[in-house]
């Protein structure tokens, strides 16, 4: 039989392409659909590693993803919002989580791909409302997963009379490490465990590999998928490489243990066949399954030793911002509604130095251009949002309570301070971004602009610690301070609008210069009124005092 090796290679190629793009769009369409609170899922469900690993179970499988699943966990991980020993958990739930996709396709309802794949398209097109197109995305990626299959196992089938391949399926049976071996590089190439497995279904349900050979590649598959989480902690913090680091260990642990006893499970699964009446696709799937959920099993005690010894391979320490509130007790708003307050009041100090460490890091990153300031001032922003949320929902709360009229300005007072402080991080964020664009389209900024940068962050800087500082101690001297800054702030604001038309006028700075330029120093600007907001107010309290 003559082999077309392009017909081959395009039909697998391409069904791969739409596979991969099929596992998207239902991954996208179920994420949506379950209202895009995963962080959120991964944060309040992850108390221990038990919980930790239902958590990336359900995780995974409603963004059909293990590697997406690992890398939001990294992230999490890398901010303060979860425990490296947690984090385990998750990553362990995200392995089980993964196999479901196999269950899917196990079910092999390829005859129906199209049909189903034009349903979806019908409901992305004709159809109004989010939640319409959310269902049609998810029937469109179900589709377009089993045609994608169909197409590969089309391009596969000529695979049977090529002596080469031939050979490799036999040295695989014989040599397990050699099929580990494939099953990780391709999963590196494709970065997609699902789709591997997917291809490794369709390879043992056409006969071109027998189980011996297969369990090997699977175990493979499950090593490859870890390198989306590494290139995701690469330049992260030390804790996010020792999350991904947890990926790679948990799997390389758990293959030595199935390499080991192989010829036993490999006995196990063809007597599951057997005794279930599976069919190929689904032989894979119940072997995925077995595998990953035994190997969490296993290793699920030894949470604390796999933390220990990430931990001595990636020595440091790890700056990390603590997302969540640490004051805020619901306990004292019914109970002494005057010493909630007090909590509320130390928690928006806390707040307030977030945003000035997220300033100074701005600042770095505008001098030096490194990639890990942008990355603590994008963690310290989400933590400003969440605590603005936890610090808002509190003083709702409390101001529900007997409080008295100087305690009811004070609240007011540490309502509006959370507003302006989280305003002053959104105002850093837009900084962040356009230092971004500088570096994207290579804008090059004069020395003496970057001066005028440095003289105005500085200023604003202290104004905005300054107002923070008055707050904590209710300093009225350090608040007017504050407040004569605001015209030094709004001069600067205007000097440097007029050094920069000058510069633009001689011709030594560009008009794309200008934008970055004029926005940073818009946005410092507004910093500096938030600033004295925060002054104004706490002049207020004590003056009616």
């Amino acid at each position: 039989m003559e082999i077309n090796v392009q017909e081959m290679l395009f039909m697998f190629l391409g069904g791969l392409g739409i596979f991969l793009y099929g596992l998207k769009s239902m991954g996208d369409g179920l994420q949506q659909t379950a209202g895009n609170r995963l962080r959120e899922i991964l944060d309040r469900f992850t108390t221990n590693p038990l919980m930790g690993v239902l958590a990336g179970i359900l995780v995974t499988i409603l963004i059909q993803s293990s590697s997406a699943t690992t890398v939001i966990t990294v992230g999490l991980v890398s901010a303060g919002f979860m425990t490296l020993r947690q984090a385990i958990g998750v990553i362990m739930g995200a392995n089980i989580g993964t196999t479901v996709t196999a269950f899917i396709i196990g079910i092999d309802v390829g005859a129906y791909a199209l049909p189903i794949l034009a349903l979806g398209s019908v409901f992305i097109f004709f159809f109004k409302g989010q939640k319409t197109t959310n269902i049609g995305k998810i029937l469109f990626g179900f589709g377009a997963l089993f045609y994608g299959l169909e197409l590969m196992s089309e391009g596969m089938k000529p695979l049977r009379s090529l002596e080469t391949f031939h050979e490799l399926t036999v040295s695989m049976s014989s040599s397990p490490l050699l099929g580990v071996v494939v099953g990780t590089v391709f999963t590196v190439i494709v970065q997609s465990s699902s789709a591997t497995i997917g291809i490794l279904q369709g390879l043992f349900a056409e006969g071109l590999l027998d189980l011996d050979a297969a369990l090997p590649v699977l175990f493979g598959d499950n090593i490859g998928t870890t390198i989306t989480a590494i290139l995701a902690s690469i330049g992260a913090s030390v804790a996010a490489r020792r999350a991904a680091a947890t990926h790679v260990l948990f799997n390389l642990i758990g293959t030595a243990i199935f390499l080991i006893i192989l010829p036993l499970f490999t006995q196990f699964i063809m007597y599951l066949t057997g005794v279930l009446g599976l069919e190929p696709k689904m032989t894979i799937a119940f072997a995925h399954g077995t595998f990953n959920v035994t190997n969490t099993l296993i290793q699920l005690p030894f949470v604390g030793v796999l933390a220990m010894i990430v931990t001595k391979l990636i020595p440091g320490e790890d700056v990390v911002i603590e997302y969540k509130a640490k004051h805020l007790d619901p306990v004292f708003i019914e109970q002494s509604p005057s010493i909630a307050l007090g909590q509320a009041k130390e928690e928006v100090i806390r707040m307030g130095e977030f945003a000035v460490k997220g300033m100074e890091e701005t600042h770095s990153y505008l001098k030096t251009k490194h990639q890990q300031h942008a990355n603590m001032a994008t963690q310290i922003e989400e933590a400003l949002n969440n605590l603005d949320r936890n610090i808002t929902d509190y003083l709702v709360k409390l101001a529900g309570t007997s409080l008295s009229p100087a305690e009811l300005d004070k609240h007011s007072m540490l309502a509006d301070a959370v507003r302006d402080i989280e305003r002053i991080g959104d105002h850093a964020e837009n900084i962040i971004e356009l230092i971004d664009y500088q570096q994207a389209n290579k804008v090059q900024i004069t020395d003496q602009a970057m001066a005028d940068l440095e003289e105005m962050f500085a200023l604003t800087t202290s104004s905005v610690n300054e107002a923070i500082k008055a707050l904590d101690t209710n300093d009225l001297d350090l608040a007017r301070e504050v407040t004569k800054k605001e015209d030094l702030i709004d001069k600067m604001e205007r000097k440097l609008r007029k050094q920069h038309i000058l510069r633009m006028n001689e011709g030594v700075c560009s008009g794309q210069a200008g934008i970055v330029f004029v926005d940073i120093v818009s946005n410092l600007e507004r910093m500096g009124d938030h600033a004295v907001n925060i002054a104004e107010a706490i002049l207020g309290i004590r003056d009616a005092e």
